[in-house]
Parts: C-alpha cells; sequence; structure tokens
C-alpha cells in the first residue's frame, strides 16, 4: 500500500472584505504542497523573495540533493564538513529537544527510516538483523558541532524532516515581516505559521484534523503570530504483510514506530522550528510523557489525542479553543492531577 498523506492542519481561509493588497503563491517544495497568502503594499513581492527561500532551503536540507549540507555531512566518511548557518541551527536544535527529551528526537534516524523504506516507495516490515544493524548507526549524541562545521561517525547519516519545515515557516515569516507585511498565513503542507490578525481585525482560524476520521476536525484554533504543527501516525503509513499499520514517526530506542498511546500531537507556539521538534518529540514520547514535559518545560501550548479517542489541551488554548467534534475533552493544567 503507498504510503498515505494527509494534511493534518486545515486554515479556515473564510472571506472577508479588506482594501489591503492580497497576494497569493502555491509552490509544491519539500515533497509536499505550500500555500502562502500575504497582505501589503508589498506583499506580492515579499512572497517572491520567500518562495526563492523555500527552494533554496529545500536544496539545502536533501537528504538525496548531492549540492545539500545534508548530502555532505551524510558522504563525509566520519570527516568534518562546512555547513551552513541554517544547517547549524537546526543541528543545535535537534541536539537541544534530544538532550531534553532523551532522545525522543534523533535526527541520525535515516538508517532506520531507510530500513523499513520510508525513504522510498517501496516501505517493507525491516528483519530483526537489519533493524539491529541500522541502529547501530543511531545516535545524535555522537553528533560534533564545532563552529561552522559538524562531524558524524563514519556510516551515520542525518535527516531533517522533522525540522526542516518548521524552521522554513520561521524564515518565510521572517522575510514577510521584513517586508511590511502585518498579515499572513503560511502553510507548508499542513504546518501553519500565522502573522498577525487577518486584514478585517479577527483571528485566522485553523481545524486540527481528526486522526480518525480525517474529513473533520477535532477542533478549531484562533490564532495570531502563532505556529501550528501536527504529528500523527495516519500522516505516512503502509499496511504490512500481517494487517498492521506501520507509521513514519519511529522511536530510537527500538526502531519501530511509536506506539505510546498517541495518535496525533499538536503543538502551538511561536516559533514554527520548536513546534514541529516537539511534535515529533513528544509523539514519541507518548501520553504521559507529552504531558510531563510541557510542565517541566513550558513555553508553548499542545494538543493531544489519545488512541482510545480523547482530546487534551492546555490550559493556554482555553480562550482560543473550539471544539467541533464528539470526542470527550480535558483541559491540562501545571497542576498534575493526584
Amino acid at each position: 500500500m503507498r504510503a498515505a498523506y494527509a494534511l493534518l492542519l486545515l486554515p479556515l481561509l473564510l472571506s472577508g472584505c479588506s482594501r489591503e493588497e492580497e497576494a497569493v503563491r502555491d509552490i509544491f517544495a519539500m515533497d509536499t504542497y505550500m500555500y502562502l497568502k500575504a497582505y501589503g503594499d508589498h506583499a506580492d513581492t515579499a512572497l517572491g523573495t520567500a518562495a526563492e527561500r523555500i527552494l533554496s532551503l529545500e536544496e539545502l536540507f536533501s537528504v538525496t540533493s548531492e549540492n545539500s549540507d545534508t548530502w555532505a555531512i551524510n558522504h563525509a566518511g566520519g570527516e568534518p564538513v562546512q555547513v551552513s548557518q541554517d544547517t547549524m541551527t537546526l543541528l543545535q536544535t535537534a541536539k537541544e529537544i534530544g538532550t531534553k527529551t532523551d532522545g525522543a528526537l534523533d535526527v541520525t534516524l535515516y538508517p532506520v527510516l531507510s530500513a523499513w523504506g520510508f525513504t522510498t516507495d517501496t516501505q517493507q516490515i525491516p528483519t530483526p538483523e537489519t533493524l539491529a544493524a541500522a541502529l547501530e548507526l543511531v545516535d545524535f549524541r555522537e553528533i560534533t558541532l564545532e563552529g561552522d562545521c559538524v562531524q558524524l561517525p563514519d556510516g551515520m547519516q542525518l535527516d531533517f524532516g522533522a525540522l526542516a519545515k518548521g524552521y522554513t515557516s520561521d524564515c518565510v515569516t521572517g522575510i514577510l515581516r521584513e517586508n511590511g507585511v502585518e498579515s499572513a498565513l503560511v502553510n507548508l503542507g499542513g504546518n501553519v505559521h500565522a502573522i498577525g490578525s487577518k486584514p478585517d481585525g479577527t483571528a485566522w482560524r485553523v481545524g486540527v484534523q481528526d486522526p480518525f476520521s480525517p474529513s473533520e476536525q477535532v477542533c478549531i484554533l484562533e490564532i495570531e503570530d502563532t505556529a501550528v504543527i501536527t504529528s500523527g501516525n495516519y500522516e505516512r503509513y503502509f499496511t504490512g504483510e500481517d494487517g498492521q499499520n506501520y507509521w513514519h514517526i519511529l522511536d530510537a530506542k527500538d526502531g519501530f514506530p511509536a506506539d505510546n498511546g498517541l495518535v496525533s500531537v499538536t503543538i502551538v507556539g511561536e516559533e514554527g522550528l520548536l513546534c514541529d521538534a516537539l511534535s515529533t518529540a513528544l509523539f514519541v514520547l507518548g501520553t504521559e510523557g507529552a504531558m510531563d514535559y510541557w510542565r517541566t518545560e513550558g513555553g508553548f501550548e499542545m494538543i493531544l489525542v489519545t488512541e482510545d479517542a480523547k482530546l487534551y489541551y492546555t490550559e493556554g488554548l482555553a480562550d482560543t479553543i473550539r471544539l467541533t467534534g464528539t470526542m470527550p475533552a480535558e483541559v491540562l493544567t501545571h497542576d498534575k492531577a493526584d
């Protein structure tokens, strides 16, 4: 079965009257469809610059392009490689979140992703021997960063799939703001990042997809100057010969799809890069682990949907969330219940 791709976040672009200049760009990059919408006198020029930046970052982070930083690192035979500041930023964040989550985020998982076939269209369940060999090459702690150089042990390989789009949304919104755009919505394949409010002064509305009924939403968020990013086990998966579904969010501890009670994690915060990294890491940590991390670290809001069809959202979203389904919901507070 081919991998299933779904837009995890659905911007609700309701029509409204505005006298501001509107500009739109549709782009296919980073293996996904992207939609950029901005308002202002220089919006069209800004979107053109943003589109060029997206394509340049795609080339920079690509695991398959021989011109990318990723390729250079992965094929350096253990030697140090000079990289761009963009790549260094991703690696610094990857190491930070990897450390804080005890490896729930690990950017060296590429050999294991390859063993499962998630890097191609030929997914399969790897043999125990194949998986064990791939796991020997996984450990983000072995990444060495010094100045503008990065070094990996020979055979270890990086993949920025859990970081690239979030960072790209930060870059795009930065470009738009530099060009005077005060109202915009950036949708990078379901990774949503808003600038300001809509031109009429109302908040942007973003629907979070129901993992059990992808044509529906579990809730709608009203956002301004915020990123909203979801990871879920229904985004990209295949069905094995044993009839079980296997998804692309893997646990570095055993190399299998993370199966810790969650079906989707949505992170809401100011920085796309952090939201992207945490949506993956907290999915791997599981329900209790995600809740504990939020209570300990803070600095973001989140929505969890569990495998038994329950929804949890953090108290900071109480004034901006509207539940739209029948799923039972509970508000998470910083004081853990006894």
